[in-house]
């Protein structure tokens, strides 16, 4: 009887740990590269693509990394973003390396400082998602930026098979905890 209570323990204590783990905020490199802040070369390569595929939560950082003397990042409404309006941000980021913390939920929009680039695609949307919908929601993909503006954008295929590992791990982990 000890030696099953010891074990029953140990898997909540382990569980919690997990918990945390996947709850804790992140630095999130743009684009997950270096440099990666640039007009984009195809559809694919596009940051929105990047973002779709990704998971955002409140506490995470963005972190730009670009050549401060030739571009910045501006935070942006959302009708600034569709029309690349760089006159009135809601905050302008320059220096080449710039940390902008997600503070609240929904959508953030950002587009290039650097003239015409906005225009070519160098834009970003990122959706924070609500403290409701955080947990076990590894499986499901992010809301793609058409879901948020409307059809300015094309959607990009998504999936949410990168965050799958993550939710298949804590239902392995109740499945021993049953047992």
């Amino acid at each position: 009887m000890a030696g099953f209570l010891k074990t029953e323990i140990s898997s909540v204590v382990l569980l919690i740990f997990l918990f945390a783990s996947f709850s804790e905020a992140r630095d999130l490199i743009i684009g997950g590269k270096p440099n990666a802040w640039r007009i984009p070369t195809s559809e694919s390569d596009s940051l929105n693509h990047w973002a779709q595929k990704s998971r955002f939560i409140i506490g995470d950082s963005l972190v730009w990394e670009y050549d401060g003397s030739k571009d910045s990042v501006l935070q942006v409404t959302k009708r600034d973003y569709v029309t690349c309006n760089t006159s009135s941000p809601i905050e302008t980021y320059t220096g080449g390396n710039t940390k902008v913390k997600l503070e609240r939920s929904g959508p953030y929009y950002f587009i290039s400082g650097a003239e015409g680039h906005c225009q070519k695609g160098q834009k970003l949307i990122v959706v924070v998602i609500s403290e409701k919908h955080r947990h076990f929601n590894g499986v499901s993909p992010a809301p793609t930026p058409a879901e948020i503006e409307g059809p300015a954008v094309a959607p990009a295929p998504t999936s949410g098979a990168g965050r799958l590992t993550g939710g298949f791990l804590m239902l392995a982990l109740a499945a021993l905890l049953v047992v």
